[in-house]
């Protein structure tokens, strides 16, 4: 009976199913000294009853099934080849030192053995890869009496590893059944090892100040195979793909908070190798945050209010002058030709974008204005100029500054801006400077 109190739920109708839906089933058994066959026929009906058809070693057990699938019930009556194999060598590595063996038509037989179990599986799925941490792996499993509120032998065994590239897909398990959806004792897992690594750079005074940390930061590069234990597992569907016990997720996380904080302070090397994982995610998280797009309407850039545009679409002859506020807009708008002449004033000095990453130079209205008005995008500085160029406005862009040492700054700060953001400019001739 033990045996059977972590299961997937004892509905009793799996050969029953599949009796119904063959034209043949044939079952035979080794057991208590002897060996036994029944078989069926359309659908279930008996055509060969229980019989004793041999003896055997009393130390053998085992049992064969042999199908048929009636085609009338299925798109195809051909066995998903991958899906067999996945199962096969799920059972393989949930219960170490078990052999799985899988012989198909024309082929060689293939077998599977994982003597460690889940940290042999992962170095096999981690091979050829960089690791930042080592495996760690473990298991445990509630006892008699606990203070938690969960039944005596629910709990989990685990391998996990931080990993450098994109992280594997994980994979997790509930009484030896694969649950690809995940599910709460998923979900659990990552909320205990978010929390003990947490505690850990706190404790270490590991987290700069003013950056709060994310779940994704610290599970965003992290590899692991769970097989977690539940005395009574609700699953999602009749496929029992994913878990819906809520208490799972408590479980799981309790489980492997406390083993995965005592492994990080006796392997400080490896907190804080993951540590540093966790907060390169989060800046680079909270730079993506601060990705200011340029503004669009309508599908197409709306040119800046204080853009004063010529009339000409001739590249070869249009010209923009970039001059230093609005006065000096006033003047060069009454000198300018208004057919092949545009004015773009600049209030103040522009930002120093040297240090600034692309995607948040628009935070700046008169970067913002200046890549408008020309119809370029930032770009690098191996561009193709033909392609990032294709809706320039301007044949010539004129930086307009007053000859002083304010004017020069401006006009640094605008060179600059050109050489780090639109170097294609510079590369094609079209910067001036008056």
């Amino acid at each position: 009976q033990s045996a059977y109190r972590f299961s997937g739920g004892l509905h009793g109708v799996g050969v029953a199913v599949t009796n119904a839906l063959s034209l043949a089933v044939s079952v035979e058994v080794r057991r208590e000294g002897g060996v036994w066959q029944i078989a069926f026929e359309k659908g279930g009906a008996i055509c060969q009853p229980l019989t004793r058809v041999a003896d055997c070693s009393p130390k053998m057990h085992s049992t064969e099934i042999r199908i048929k699938p009636d085609p009338k019930y299925f798109d195809a009556v051909t066995i998903h080849t991958h899906e067999l194999i996945q199962m096969l060598r799920s059972k393989a590595l949930l219960l170490p030192g078990l052999t799985t063996y899988l012989q198909l038509p024309g082929q060689e037989e293939q077998s599977w053995k994982y003597n460690q179990g889940l940290p042999d599986y992962l170095m096999e799925l981690l091979e050829g890869r960089e690791c930042a941490t080592d495996l760690f792996s473990g298991e445990r499993y509630q006892e008699e009496g606990n203070t938690a509120g969960f039944e005596a032998g629910e709990g989990a065994s685990w391998a996990l590893a931080w990993v450098k590239d994109d992280s594997l897909a994980p994979e997790t398990f509930v009484n030896l059944i694969p649950t690809p959806s995940g599910g709460t004792h998923e979900s659990g897992f990552r909320a205990g090892v978010y929390a003990a690594v947490q505690s850990f750079m706190e404790h270490h005074n590991l987290i700069p100040a003013k950056l709060k940390l994310q779940q994704e930061d610290v599970t965003g590069k992290l590899a692991f195979i769970l097989s977690a234990r539940i005395l009574d597992p609700q699953f999602q569907g009749q496929t029992k793909e994913r878990l819906n016990n809520r208490d799972a997720h408590r479980l799981m996380q309790q489980t492997i908070r406390d083993a995965l904080e005592l492994w990080l302070n006796s392997h400080p090397d490896q907190g804080k190798a993951i540590a540093e994982i966790a907060l390169q995610s989060a800046q680079r998280r909270l730079k993506a945050a601060q990705k200011i797009e340029r503004k669009k309407g309508s599908g197409l850039a709306t040119l800046p209010g204080k853009l004063t545009d010529c009339e000409s679409t001739d590249l070869s002859r249009n010209e923009l002058f970039l001059v230093e506020g609005d006065s000096a807009g006033g003047s060069a708008k009454t000198a300018r030709d208004k057919e092949f002449q545009a004015i773009l004033p600049l209030r103040g000095k522009v930002l120093n974008t040297w240090e600034i990453e692309a995607g948040q130079i628009f935070g700046n209205r008169e970067v913002h204005d200046i890549s408008v008005a020309l119809g370029v995008e930032p770009h690098p500085v191996d561009a193709e100029p033909a392609q990032v160029l294709a809706n320039l406005r301007y044949g010539k862009i004129i930086i307009f500054a007053d000859a002083d040492v304010d004017g020069r700054h401006i006009q640094v700060l605008l060179l600059t801006l050109f050489l780090k953001h639109f170097p294609a400019l510079l590369k094609a001739g079209h910067v001036y400077a008056a």
